[in-house]
């Protein structure tokens, strides 16, 4: 962990599959434009094409990895949410509570007016690593709420 945050969360099994995805992807690609030139179809490959080929599976093998990317950071200064392309702070007194809904594939940060954020780094196919987290998390939910209802702000529903 890092700094001043108290929890820090990531998926344990999606990284793994991401980045075996991705090598998979690029490997084949690869062997695709390598064997471009092999045997006669009708079509003229060039090695530009080879490398095209194999450079459009490096981007989506990138792509891909990005399923790698997903944290939760929890601490006094509120709930940092990073899933797929954004990262989010949010301030404690914005969090309402987090939950996982029954059948749901993450966890999720409520927020007021029924609003919520995917919390991509608590899985459902982490099963006991994402019942511990969703344990830590409200602990510290619990723990920082409670100091902000004691300085006067309004409770959670």
């Amino acid at each position: 962990m890092s700094g001043d945050w108290d929890l820090e969360v990531k998926p344990h099994l999606t990284p793994i599959f991401a980045w075996g995805a991705a090598a998979i992807i690029v490997a084949a690609h690869v062997v695709v434009g390598a064997l471009l030139k092999i045997g006669s179809t009708g079509v003229f490959f060039r090695t530009a094409d080879q490398i095209a080929i194999a450079l459009v599976g490096v981007v989506i093998a990138a792509l891909v990895t990005l399923f790698a990317r997903p944290r939760l950071r929890v601490g006094p200064a509120g709930v940092a949410v990073r899933n797929l392309l954004g990262y989010r702070l949010f301030p404690w007194d914005t969090v309402v509570d987090v939950s996982f809904h029954q059948g749901a594939r993450w966890a999720r940060l409520d927020l007021p007016d029924d609003e919520y954020v995917p919390v991509m780094a608590i899985q459902a196919v982490d099963k006991a690593r994402a019942i511990d987290a969703m344990d830590q998390v409200r602990a510290l939910l619990d723990r920082y709420t409670r100091d902000l209802n004691s300085q006067g702000r309004p409770h959670r529903p």
